[in-house]
């Protein structure tokens, strides 16, 4: 009996390299070819080798960026090549999802749309770019044969906003693994002291610029390293140019080997967790995965995402008294227990699981 078929859109593509979504996709492709045959859409510029397949899955390239305004373009196009032949679409973000009402009616296929954060209170987006993603929020709910929400706080929300139900499916976190410092003190120096560390996208609402200008103004004995795409645009170009001679402050373009990337992540004193919006953010599942002690922003989604038992701060003020009391905060008892949360919650293979049985609930 020939597998039924499920294309997967909204992601920058697959071999995954950075960001939630793509992690998701590439975890998520070592259990559903088991049961669906599987179509990912790719953006070219960002694979120069063009594989036809990857773990048992059909690429399909797009010359259209997957982020950022074009994504609207990016994701409309993907819809319209695959609402004919598939019998699941899984749209991962709601900037294509004004197309879902347009195409629903010509479609045998089931479109689930997993609508990330609330994608329209992010500060980097202006006036018009707000409107138009909650109107693509909206109707992506109203018209989607399923929504998926990876937080309890957005489940809450689309119940109150929308009074429609929504699957609960977090992320996964055990693609992640601790690192000894050992072959990396002469590459990262500060390896073998305490330091407390962020990887994060630099964008407003990740509250980059409150946690460097914390640590400029707390001389603590450790410095703060943070790995994120400065260069993307003006705001953290400037926030590079400010911050990168300050003494007590480390900054790293994206690293996208995992190996180099955990070994910073592991050895940690701490993980300073800044994200405001969104719903469960993979970087943070990761960090209690590896056991980390985590600072968290206070806001709903990170005190769901980490069960209450991290250490939260509202403001800068707030961050700047952690930092002085950071030896004080119990981080060993409170990594262990973060870990055993994760251990519970984030496994990839539960979180399969729970996608497969949404899935089949459509038949």
């Amino acid at each position: 009996m020939a597998k039924q078929k499920l294309a997967i859109l909204g992601t920058v593509g697959v071999p995954a390299t950075y960001g939630g979504f793509e992690t998701l996709v590439e975890n998520l492709l070592d259990f559903l070819p088991k049961f669906y045959d599987i179509t990912i859409f790719c953006e070219s510029r960002s694979y120069p080798d063009r594989l036809e397949k990857y773990k048992s899955a059909n690429l399909v390239y797009l010359r259209q960026r997957a982020n950022g305004a074009s994504s609207i373009l990016y994701d409309s196009i993907s819809l319209l090549k695959t609402y004919k032949n598939q019998d699941y679409i899984l749209l991962l973000g709601v900037s294509g999802a004004f197309m879902v009402p347009l195409i629903k009616p010509f479609t045998r296929a089931k479109i689930i749309t997993h609508i990330d954060g609330l994608e329209w209170k992010r500060e980097k987006w202006g006036y018009f770019a707000k409107k138009f993603l909650k109107l693509s929020e909206a109707l992506a709910v109203r018209f989607s044969h399923g929504v998926v929400a990876d937080n309890k706080h957005i489940q809450d929300y689309v119940q109150e906003q929308y009074r429609k139900s929504s699957f609960l499916i977090a992320y996964g976190a055990n693609h992640v693994a601790a690192v000894a410092p050992d072959h990396y003190f002469k590459k990262f120096s500060f390896l073998g002291s305490p330091y407390v560390f962020t990887v994060c996208r630099i964008e407003p609402e990740n509250n980059v610029e409150m946690q460097l200008k914390a640590f400029k103004e707390c001389e603590i004995g450790m410095p703060y390293v943070v790995v994120g795409n400065w260069n993307a645009n003006e705001y953290g170009m400037k926030l590079y140019q400010d911050y990168s001679k300050v003494k007590n402050i480390i900054l790293y373009n994206p690293i996208y080997e995992m190996e180099e990337l955990n070994v910073l992540r592991s050895n940690c004193y701490f993980y300073l967790h800044g994200h405001s919006a969104g719903g469960t953010n993979p970087s943070l599942v990761e960090a209690m995965y590896l056991g980390l002690p985590v600072i968290a922003y206070g806001v709903n989604y990170n005190r769901e995402t980490t069960f209450g038992k991290a250490v939260y701060f509202d403001d800068s003020e707030d961050l700047k008294r952690l930092l002085f009391e950071i030896r004080s905060l119990g981080r060993e008892e409170m990594g262990e227990v973060l870990f055993k949360l994760a251990k519970k919650n984030y496994s990839w293979r539960a979180i399969s699981k729970k996608y497969v049985a949404m899935l089949e609930s459509f038949r």
